[in-house]
């Protein structure tokens, strides 16, 4: 016994001085943890999907429809033999898989069930065509030699949403996810170091991956494989602690998704280690339905063309991308481009928007009043009015409504390359709505340090970062045998423009499905629309998302403390509560930041909420 704690000791050390890969939280912490921290729901009695125009079958290619991805930087057999980071000190005692969907629950994954026995991973997970290794050759199983697959997030891990509400699980397409992505990198890093170091693990990982009777030359090259991925967790992990001055914690259901993407690209896929900068304005995800019909998408209305946006989301969950060997094809890259076509045109439609269909595609939920209590209709009477009075300037008429399709109005409507509707989204500029200005500061401030060899013109990093995505989606459009027509070209890129802008503004959008959509402003800095209509002094300074279940009399999620949940601290650069305020010292003639109408009594705060569940 004496001699397996002696053996503890040195394989504690060892691990400490490998270094926990791809996370930035203390290491004294983590190993006094020996787990991630993670909230530990309640299991529900029952999962329901609302009826949002898209059937079963549907959705069940959607969630798992591969855009050519490669997030953890190992294969797909890999994830499912990897084990999850917790220790037993019993030695050689096996622990639960990964890829169990129970155990990715916790990160905020919901289980695929949608069609009973059909996935193995939860919503988001893909697995994908065969994955290349570090040295950019396909990567293969040490012992059968056979090409392994890739593993990656697809869209709807981070635009698939869900409440509880009394034991029923509600899922809501489309809608923001409430996944902690950080926290599950930092998870894969651990077991990826457990599984090298802590005894047994590797043998059974390598049963798994290689078969009992592998040989000792077949675990040492897969010993090797897995140093491989751990010298590349251990950089960004490096490039993390580096730039940690300038980062803030994302927690549940938040993600710096625009400078995460260009630390990818513009750093580790160009390895230029001078170009990673700190993810310093996470943001909640945003809902997506109706989202192809606007003529600007992200937060600060950046980007014009849908594949530019689409492709760059692949990119930035580590779709394979060359940007520095001119042998192998520069720009070259795994994205999948009809993937992400068939994806859009899910979400879009067929027809552009008209008075008699609304937006076709994915709808945004309507309000279960069979699982919620019902709505109260006089009181939501009431609400409409002051909807019509304080809210429809911006937001514009209900998407239910016959004035909304004034196609005649050109503030509102404009047309594509192909003469369908387009909605005009209007970028509010940051010194009326007084909204936490980082997102779009740190984008329009961020440049980035471009080889010639590469073509970019300029270094400004939301245009830099067009410009590159453009460049590999044209090499792909080439590589076709034979070419991708220019017809086909601008259809699948969505008949629009790549225009690029960075403003101090953030873009105004319809309201529909609102309701579903918690915690509110750009950030998800405040809780629950009643928080967002209150007093602005009022709203809480800190809170903690992890929760799943519902107030549907504030509209939020529950945002008391919650075992292993994440604290938010409105009081940190890139938090901040402020803007989008009902103020008693309002003047309509005369502009105050952040001051956008009266202070709203708690009567008609409550008809107002009661109006936004009919949108």
């Amino acid at each position: 016994m004496r001699g397996w704690g002696i053996a503890k000791i040195v394989i504690a050390l060892a691990i400490v001085g490998v270094g926990y890969a791809a996370f930035k939280d203390d290491i004294a912490k983590t190993w006094q943890d020996l787990h991630v921290r993670l909230v530990e729901h309640p299991t529900p009695k029952k999962t329901v999907w609302l009826d949002q125009g898209i059937s079963k079958d549907r959705l069940s290619w959607f969630y798992h429809a591969d855009q050519g991805t490669r997030t953890f930087s190992f294969p797909y057999e890999w994830l499912m033999a990897l084990e999850q980071p917790t220790i037993s000190w019993v030695p050689f005692t096996k622990v639960g898989l990964f890829s169990d969907p129970a155990y990715l629950d916790r990160y905020g994954f919901i289980a695929d069930t949608i069609i009973p026995g059909k996935a193995e991973l939860p919503i988001g997970f893909a697995k994908g065509s065969v994955m290349l290794d570090p040295t950019g050759a396909p990567w293969k199983n040490p012992r059968t030699k056979q090409e392994m697959k890739g593993v990656g997030l697809t869209c709807a891990a981070c635009h698939t949403g869900s409440f509880t509400y009394k034991d029923t699980h509600v899922v809501i397409d489309g809608g923001p996810a409430l996944t902690n992505l950080f926290a599950m990198k930092q998870g894969m890093g651990i077991s990826l170091v457990l599984t090298r170091y802590w005894p047994g693990r590797f043998d059974r990982f390598a049963d798994r991956i290689l078969g009992p009777d592998s040989t000792v030359d077949d675990r040492e090259t897969l010993k090797t494989q897995l140093d491989q991925v751990l010298a590349q967790y251990k950089q960004v992990k490096n490039l993390e602690e580096r730039v940690a001055a300038q980062s803030i914690l994302e927690g549940y259901g938040r993600l710096d998704a625009l400078n995460r993407i260009g630390n990818q690209v513009f750093s580790l896929d160009l390895k230029k280690p001078e170009n990673y900068a700190g993810s310093s304005a996470p943001v909640h995800f945003p809902r997506i339905w109706n989202t192809p019909w606007f003529d600007w998408v992200q937060y600060n209305g950046s980007i014009m063309r849908p594949m530019v946006r689409n492709a760059g989301e692949s990119l930035g969950v580590s779709a394979e991308l060359n940007l520095t060997d001119p042998s192998k094809g520069l720009y070259k890259s795994s994205v999948d481009l009809m993937s992400l076509y068939d994806m859009e045109q899910m979400i879009k439609g067929d027809k552009p928007p008209n008075a008699k269909d609304g937006f076709s595609g994915l709808k945004s939920p309507k309000w279960p009043g069979d699982i919620l209590p019902p709505v109260d209709p006089k009181l939501a009477e009431k609400g409409a009015e002051l909807y019509r009075t304080h809210c429809q300037e911006c937001h514009r008429p209900p998407v239910t409504s016959a004035a909304f399709y004034d196609f005649n109005n050109k503030d509102w409507w404009t047309k594509n390359e192909a003469g369908e509707a387009i909605l005009k989204v209007e970028n509010v500029p940051i010194s009326h709505i007084g909204t936490d200005p980082a997102q779009a500061a740190d984008m329009l401030a961020r440049t980035v340090a471009m080889p010639e060899n590469l073509g970019i013109k300029n270094n400004s990093f939301a245009f830099a970062l067009g410009e590159l995505v453009e460049k590999t989606v044209d090499t792909i459009y080439n590589q076709q045998k034979p070419p991708t027509s220019p017809a086909d070209r601008s259809r699948i890129d969505g008949y629009m423009p790549n225009e690029l802008r960075g403003e101090l503004a953030y873009k105004v959008r319809p309201l529909n499905g609102v309701w579903a959509t918690p915690p509110y402003l750009h950030n998800g800095s405040v809780p629950t629309i009643d928080d967002l209509l209150g007093d602005p002094e009022q709203r809480p300074t800190k809170f903690y998302l992890g929760s799943r279940e519902y107030d549907p009399v504030k509209l939020g999620y529950k945002s008391e403390p919650i075992a292993g949940g994440f604290e938010f601290d409105t009081s940190i650069r890139g938090n901040s509560n402020r803007g989008h305020e009902f103020r008693k010292d309002y003047d309509k003639n005369k502009e105050i930041t952040g001051v956008i109408g009266p202070a709203l009594s708690p009567d008609d705060r409550k008809a107002l909420i009661e109006y936004l569940k009919t949108l």
